[in-house]
């Protein structure tokens, strides 16, 4: 009987963004903002660039930051275009696979990043609480294993959710008060059955947040504790800054993500969760890259030589 009333109903066949048409006035203020901070997003490509141009940067630290700034890349190039678009020519839509593509990239990159992060916090471990093991450990096959498991594991997951996801049938209403294609909305519209999506969904968001959240944590509570037994004031400091713009990052990363998806999915709170989710899914992957960049010395340095050879080339083809 539930089929036949399916069939009887509009298949959505595309969706429609709502995102801030709360405010009309500012859509060329947010479109010039939007890009902006896209090109600078963008742009941390140079720390890729640096990472395997540079050979002092030729570390597991560096090759995972190099790994991270590709991810935030990627990561906003998911959402920012159609955004972008959205809010330069007017049409808010979206169709049925653009949105499915969209979710599955930004599923699948905010799946990885949460494994990168935790590989990340490993490395430091190991530097700081164990650096006699640590060049034996962390050998070239070990890091690129580790970087490509968390790759592979997002994007196979996902890849089962969103297969799932796809077999849904919806019909109506098709507009989404959102700026990209989030699954819980996606499952409230579906007239299908969404009690096992909704299970695999949990699933998945626990076993790709809870396991590399609590490795991460304990990652930092075993570097605390080996930092604080650090006699001296300089070693403590030297020690401590080695990791603390990854433990920026990470504070940065999971604090937004837990008060979006924690925040009452209530019609009052819909703006705040939208500008919550600005800056989870915007605003986060410009400002990591930036954390590295600005508070590590080596980055500093290597991006310093860069632009000096840069500039000695560019006057030798001048005067030649």
């Amino acid at each position: 009987m539930a089929d036949r009333d399916w069939r009887n109903q509009t298949v959505v066949t595309e969706f429609i963004f709502l995102g801030f048409g709360e405010l009309p006035d500012l859509q060329i203020l947010l479109f010039v903002m939007f890009i902006v901070i896209y090109i600078a997003t963008v742009s941390g490509i140079i720390i890729i660039a640096l990472v395997v141009a540079d050979q002092h940067l030729h570390t597991p630290m560096y090759f995972f930051l190099g790994n991270l700034s590709c991810l935030e890349t990627c990561y906003s190039s998911t959402i920012l275009p159609q955004m972008l678009a959205n809010l330069l020519t007017g049409d808010k839509t979206i169709s049925f696979s653009g949105c499915f593509t969209q979710l599955y990239f930004f599923c699948a990159l905010a799946a990885t990043e949460c494994y990168l992060l935790a590989t990340m916090s490993y490395d430091r471990y190991l530097a700081i609480c164990k650096p006699l093991h640590y060049s034996a450990r962390m050998k070239t096959r070990f890091c690129l294993q580790l970087a490509a498991g968390s790759w592979l594991n997002g994007y196979l997951a996902t890849a089962i959710f969103v297969l799932f996801m796809s077999h849904l049938i919806f019909c109506g209403p098709n507009e989404i008060d959102h700026f990209y294609c989030d699954p819980v909305p996606l499952m409230e519209f579906s007239c299908s059955d969404t009690h096992l999506i909704v299970l695999l969904d949990f699933v998945l968001a626990c076993v790709f947040t809870l396991p590399p959240f609590l490795l991460t944590l304990t990652s930092y509570v075993c570097i605390l504790t080996t930092i604080l037994r650090i006699p001296s004031t300089t070693g403590r400091q030297k020690a401590f800054s080695t990791c603390s713009s990854h433990l920026i990052v990470v504070t940065i990363y999971y604090g937004t993500l837990m008060v979006v998806y924690m925040l009452p999915k209530r019609n009052t709170l819909s703006f705040l969760n939208k500008v919550l989710s600005l800056c989870s899914t915007v605003l986060t992957p410009l400002v990591n890259p930036l954390i590295y960049s600005l508070r590590n010395r080596e980055v500093k340095e290597a991006l310093s030589k860069a632009v000096s050879k840069y500039v000695a080339f560019t006057k030798t083809c001048r005067d030649a």
